[in-house]
C-alpha cells in the first residue's frame, strides 16, 4: 500500500521546492498537493491512515468567478479542525507565515495530542530546503515517518 504526503499550499514556487525535497527525502511517497482546504479534507478522509506527513499553510486564495462571485479556498485552520476530530498517526508541519493564525493551528494540534512542528517561512523558498526538509528528516530519524511500498505508476 502506498504512503501519502499531504500538502496544503497555494504558492507555485513553494510547491515546486517541496515536491523536489520530498523526491529526495521521501521518494516512495505519493505527493498530494492542494490549495483548497475542503479538497484536502476530502482527500484526508480517504487517505489519512496511509498518510505519513501533513504540511499546512494557513492563508489560501480567493478566485474570481465569471459570474462576479468568488471561490474561497478556505484556510489551513479548517484542515487542523478536521484533524483534531480524527485519530492522526502522522506528524503535521504548520508552515504558514501568518503568525497569529499559525499559532492557533499549533495550539489546536497540541491540545489534541497530534505530533506537530512549526516551520517559519523566510527568504523566498530557502526555508523549504533547510528548516522544512530538516524537520521531515528528524521525523524519519525518530521513526515517526516510515515510507510504504513504491507507488504503482
Amino acid at each position: 500500500m502506498p504512503s501519502y504526503v499531504a500538502i496544503l499550499e497555494d504558492d507555485p514556487s513553494r510547491i515546486a521546492a517541496m515536491r523536489w525535497c520530498l523526491g529526495q527525502v521521501l521518494p516512495r511517497c505519493v505527493q498530494i498537493v492542494s490549495e483548497d482546504a475542503a479538497e484536502m479534507i476530502a482527500c484526508l478522509r480517504d487517505h489519512l491512515p496511509e498518510t505519513v506527513l501533513i504540511s499546512l499553510d494557513h492563508d489560501l486564495p480567493f478566485f474570481p468567478n465569471l459570474d462576479g462571485t468568488t471561490t474561497d479556498c478556505g484556510t489551513g485552520r479548517q484542515v487542523v479542525d478536521f484533524l483534531c476530530t480524527r485519530e492522526v498517526r502522522c506528524p503535521v508541519i504548520v508552515h504558514s507565515s501568518n503568525y497569529d493564525c499559525a499559532n492557533g493551528m499549533v495550539q489546536c494540534l497540541r491540545d489534541s495530542g497530534i505530533v506537530h512542528a512549526r516551520v517559519y517561512p523566510h527568504s523566498d523558498t530557502d526555508w523549504v530546503r533547510t528548516a522544512w526538509v530538516e524537520q521531515i528528516r528528524e521525523y524519519v530519524r525518530s521513526g515517526l515517518i516510515v515510507q510504504g511500498e513504491e507507488p504503482r505508476r
